[in-house]
């Protein structure tokens, strides 16, 4: 597995841990690999096909850790 693969490979945990910005500003970063990942696709020359799904799972866990904090109630 390339190393590239394990930068995008974040713990629930650790997202848990950064402020709504910081995972915003993540998840604007994890599109815009994902973009340029499939416009290499889209030409055939991808450099890493098994990062697109990596990254796919990164962007889901983002989403899914904001959903959790939106419905926390407030304490």
């Amino acid at each position: 597995m390339p190393l590239s693969v394990e930068r995008y490979k974040l713990k629930a945990e650790a997202l848990r841990k950064m402020t709504p910005e910081e995972r915003r500003e993540l998840l604007n970063q994890l599109r815009a690999e994902l973009l340029r990942l499939q416009t290499q696709r889209a030409r055939g020359v991808v450099e890493s096909p098994g990062l697109i799904r990596v990254i796919k799972r990164a962007i889901a866990r983002v989403l899914t850790i904001e959903r959790e904090s939106l419905k926390k109630p407030a304490q």
